[in-house]
C-alpha cells in the first residue's frame, strides 16, 4: 500500500508549478475557477443519474477527475494565502466528529 500524499507535500507541488506557470491568478479569478470546476461535476453527476445526457462525442463519466480540479483549485486558493491544509483537514475532522457523533444515530 502507498503511503497517502500530505497537503503539504501537494500544496508545494502545486505552488512550484504555479510560479513556474507565471504566478497565481488574482483570488477572484481562483475563486471562479472553483465554481467553474464544481460546474463540471455537477455536470458529470447529472449526466452519471440520467438527468442530462451527454453527447455522443463528449467522454464518459469523468467525477475523479472533476472532483481532482476542484482540489486543484482550492489548493490554489489556499496556496496564495497561506492557509495549511494539513491543518486545516485534520481541524474540520475533529469538529465534524465533536459535533456529529451522536447526530445521525
Amino acid at each position: 500500500m502507498l503511503e497517502p500524499t500530505s497537503f503539504k507535500a501537494i500544496q508545494n507541488k502545486i505552488d512550484e508549478f504555479i510560479k513556474n506557470q507565471g504566478g497565481y491568478w488574482p483570488p477572484l479569478s481562483m475563486l471562479s475557477a472553483v465554481f467553474e470546476e464544481i460546474g463540471e461535476l455537477a455536470r458529470e453527476i447529472n449526466n452519471l443519474e440520467g438527468f442530462k445526457p451527454k453527447k455522443t462525442s463528449e467522454k464518459k463519466h469523468n467525477l475523479g477527475e472533476e472532483m481532482g480540479d476542484i482540489l486543484f483549485a482550492l489548493i490554489c486558493l489556499a496556496n496564495y494565502y497561506n492557509i495549511d491544509l494539513n491543518e486545516k483537514i485534520n481541524q474540520s475532522i475533529e469538529k465534524y466528529q465533536k459535533r456529529d457523533t451522536n447526530r445521525f444515530i
